[in-house]
């Protein structure tokens, strides 16, 4: 029976797998290695400042790991998002690391393919004039030139089509930029003639590693296995079982909708789906749907800075003053804009988020008992980082003296666990794109280039 195994190590490239699970999961000989490197869970910072999702430490360990694997066994390697936001900054990184592993093993000569996911600033200005850009949410940001033009770069989702042209090209390891999460998955088994809808589906349960099984974990390897009428999941360790619940929650993780799954020209329904046990730990999944959407949408993402950030961490074990701490909260704001009246109040925003009462859920906490002590975040965002110091200074030190009736002392009403106390974080970002671009090609965007690395001397660019 035709079939095609795919070995994802991983959740997130640099989140770690280990040894055992990753040998096993050779030793079944899959046709290629397949992990995601990147997620927006963590919001617009790393896109917006450049940096990546995960130290260079833990990429390296778990590059290495996969190189020499996919080298030893002969088969492909694809990285999808790489660097965790996927843009030329994000590659660039990735490619240092890969670099500086084949420098220590001479003896590893693969073929590398970079497929960049960046999108020109005047592409999308003249996509919006055109009215072919919509936003994904609703209320959104409207976008034009101005905010396109803050934004530090743009980068879109690629789906299948750019990474097939790149399979085709018999590269070794495939360095893909920003990349729907499944997409990398999915292009090898349509590569090799599987079902669409099945190939997709298979990623969208792999790209987190062994999060589908009980206990779940992104940090632990799994196999997927394509067939012509369905897929298998299973654990490469033992201690973990795939099972039809754990599997088809996964199938929904992440998702505004049960079954209705949204992706670059294409709409998944998994409404028909069955998810049976064949094997103690080992489930497959039947009735895969998709259509092609028209127009093809690729999704845009983009972040700009918005403000500088100062914040605080400290903790309160007085009952009089947890039972007044909003009241309190509140002097202590207007004390401090009296304090900086030259400050526009537009320059600065003081945030309180009280863990123990309602930093979690906010307003709609059903829990209304607050707890015995409670750890208070302070925050101040402000437009320039010296303003943001000084206004949480002062946020600081006149919560700290600040007098309410009841009080017994006259100091104390905070306890710090660090020294300094305030800690200047720096720019702050948000998504200022975050959209849907029709386009005719889907693979237009998406450039791909060989990367010959013998001929770097190390650097990249």
């Amino acid at each position: 029976m035709k079939s095609l195994t795919l070995l994802a190590p991983c959740g997130i490239l640099g989140y770690g797998f280990p040894d055992a699970s990753f040998k096993y999961g050779l030793s079944q000989r899959p046709d290629a290695i397949v992990v995601d490197a990147g997620s927006t869970d963590a919001g617009p910072h790393k896109l917006g400042a450049k940096t990546a999702i995960v130290s260079k430490m833990a990429a390296k360990q778990d590059l290495q790991r996969i190189i020499l694997g996919g080298w030893e066994q002969k088969i492909p390697v694809l990285v999808g998002s790489a660097g965790g936001s996927g843009g030329r900054s994000h590659v660039e990184w990735t490619l240092a690391i890969i670099d500086e592993i084949l420098r220590e093993h001479t003896e590893v000569k693969p073929k590398i393919a970079i497929i960049w996911a960046d999108i020109p600033n005047q592409v999308v200005v003249d996509s919006v004039e055109q009215g072919s850009v919509v936003p994904c949410d609703t209320p959104s940001l409207p976008l034009n030139a101005q905010i396109i033009e803050e934004t530090t770069g743009i980068v879109a989702q690629m789906g299948v089509e750019p990474i097939l042209r790149v399979i085709e090209a018999k590269a070794d390891i495939i360095i893909c930029g920003r990349a729907y999460d499944p997409a990398p998955f999915a292009a090898m088994g349509v590569y090799h003639g599987f079902d669409e809808a099945l190939s997709y589906h298979l990623g969208k349960v792999l790209e987190c590693g062994a999060l589908c099984c009980n206990p779940g974990t992104t940090k632990d390897c799994m196999l997927g296995t394509l067939y012509d009428e369905w897929f298998e999941v299973y654990p490469c360790d033992p201690k973990r079982r795939c099972t039809p619940v754990s599997v088809a929650a996964h199938t929904f993780y992440e998702k505004d909708h049960p079954y209705l799954l949204h992706g670059p020209g294409i709409a998944m329904d998994l409404s028909g789906c069955t998810f049976t046990q064949v094997g103690e730990n080992r489930v497959r999944v039947r009735g895969s749907r998709l259509q092609a959407t028209n127009p093809y949408q690729i999704k845009l993402e983009g972040a700009r800075r918005v403000a500088y950030r100062t914040f605080v961490v400290a903790g309160i074990r007085d009952p009089i003053l947890i039972e007044k701490l909003e009241e309190v909260q509140q002097q202590v704001v207007l004390s401090v804009k009296e304090q900086y009246k030259e400050v526009p109040p537009a320059d600065y925003t003081i945030n309180f988020i009280n863990y123990g009462k309602d930093g979690v859920m906010g307003k709609l906490e059903p829990e209304l008992k607050p707890s015995h002590e409670i750890g208070v975040l302070f925050e101040v965002l402000a437009k320039e980082q010296e303003i943001a110091n000084a206004i949480c200074a002062s946020v600081r030190s006149t919560f700290m003296h600040f007098d309410y009736e009841g009080r017994k002392s006259t100091a104390g009403n905070l306890a710090f666990p660090y020294a300094p106390s305030d800690i200047p974080f720096g720019p702050v970002y948000e998504f200022s794109v975050y959209h849907l671009m029709a386009v005719k090609d889907p693979s237009e965007y998406f450039p791909w280039q060989w990367w010959n690395w013998e001929e770097h001397d190390g650097s990249i660019g």
